[in-house]
């Protein structure tokens, strides 16, 4: 995911190590398609241990010892697989900080066949 972070050594990449050309890759049957900001916080209120998706939802197995520090963050999670590759690609293509030259292409890794689709070049 487009995070502050990934951009921020996107910018070092390009600034201070010459890169040309960036790629930005998801893969099918990702877990972060299975939740959401508020379902992640609620689970972490709830408990720090692992928890488990039974198919449907996550749940928690154990509680009692969670936080609700997990409200401050956005876990940038998966609604659309093709629309969020789609927007990270635009936000990292449109940031100040990286020049007008350096090509940016979106794939999808999937993950059953082994192959990459091309989503997006900018």
């Amino acid at each position: 995911r487009a995070s502050d972070d990934a951009i921020r050594s996107l910018i070092v990449a390009s600034k201070l190590l010459g890169a040309k050309e960036f790629f930005v890759i998801m893969h099918t049957h990702c877990g972060m398609e299975s939740i959401n900001n508020e379902t992640m916080s609620a689970l972490l209120s709830e408990s720090l241990d692992k928890a488990e998706f039974d198919g449907h939802r996550w749940n928690n197995v154990v509680t009692g010892n969670g936080s609700d520090e997990g409200k401050k963050i956005d876990w940038m999670t998966i609604n659309n697989l093709e629309e969020t590759l789609i927007s990270d690609v635009h936000k990292i293509r449109n940031h100040p900080l990286i020049p007008d030259y350096v090509e940016i292409s979106g794939l999808i890794f999937d993950v059953e066949t082994g192959k990459l689709k091309n989503i997006i070049e900018l």
